[in-house]
């Protein structure tokens, strides 16, 4: 069996801050009594990946042309070293990852910002890298969106969002459109689910002073359907906290 190691290869310099991505989101923070975080699928997509850091705050912007030129970076002390430049044009920020990523046979690295964050003015590029044969380094890109705006990075934003996927097990899966009622058995339980959240929603509008807690069904948060639960159900992730390998020899 092939060990399942993602391994960062930090360039020589350089350093790399990478965290396990967090459930929180400053926009879910402050959704009325953070109701945001009553969506499992949003908490655990929050959650699929690590993130790198950005080592140096600075802003830039678009003056709307095509050329490099048209971006404008400004921010850092006397010497220090962006960590993005304007290298393609039409906008679009460049960030450098000092690091060869590296992977198992198979398995390939997606790239991209952060799930369900957004930054005014500003969209992440999404790329998927095959990283278990390149040997060099790939970059993170954003494209701004407005013209004449300035857009900030901030020292400690996470700017790039990555994890590993197989290119060959997406290609494996057929897609098959069928009516829901050819499915007897799904079609019932789909039904008692209607029923069931219909009447919760017809019973919380009759009563307005329900606690916060109480205007939430909970049922896919607790892996419910009906009488019976989902045999696998993942109510948050665990990923590895980076570790530090010890150089080789003296």
């Amino acid at each position: 069996m092939t060990d399942k190691v993602l391994r960062i290869h930090v360039l020589p310099d350089f350093e790399i801050d990478i965290v396990p991505a967090p459930v929180t989101r400053a926009w879910m923070d402050a959704t009325p009594d953070r109701h945001a975080y009553r969506c499992l699928p949003l908490n655990i997509a929050n959650a699929y990946g690590w993130q790198i850091l950005n080592p140096s705050s600075f802003r830039v912007r678009w003056d709307g042309g095509s050329g490099r030129e048209a971006l404008t970076i400004d921010g850092g002390t006397e010497g220090e070293r962006l960590p993005a430049n304007s290298h393609f044009g039409s906008g679009i920020v460049t960030f450098r990852v000092p690091a060869l990523i590296t992977t198992p046979p198979g398995y390939a690295t997606f790239v991209t910002g952060p799930f369900n964050g957004s930054k005014d003015g500003a969209s992440a590029l999404s790329g998927v890298v095959e990283t278990d044969w390149l040997p060099f380094t790939f970059t993170m890109n954003w494209q701004l969106q407005r013209v004449d705006q300035w857009v900030a990075f901030e020292k400690g934003e996470p700017f790039c969002m990555f994890f590993p996927v197989r290119l060959d097990e997406i290609e494996s899966w057929k897609l098959e459109i069928a009516e829901l009622t050819d499915d007897a058995e799904l079609f019932a339980q789909y039904r008692g689910y209607a029923r069931s959240r219909t009447a919760f929603i017809a019973d919380l509008m009759a009563n307005r002073t329900a606690k916060p807690r109480d205007e939430w069904q909970k049922h896919y948060l607790q892996g419910q359907f009906g009488d019976a639960r989902a045999v696998e159900h993942r109510t948050s992730l665990k990923l590895a906290a980076p570790v530090r390998k010890k150089p080789s020899g003296g």
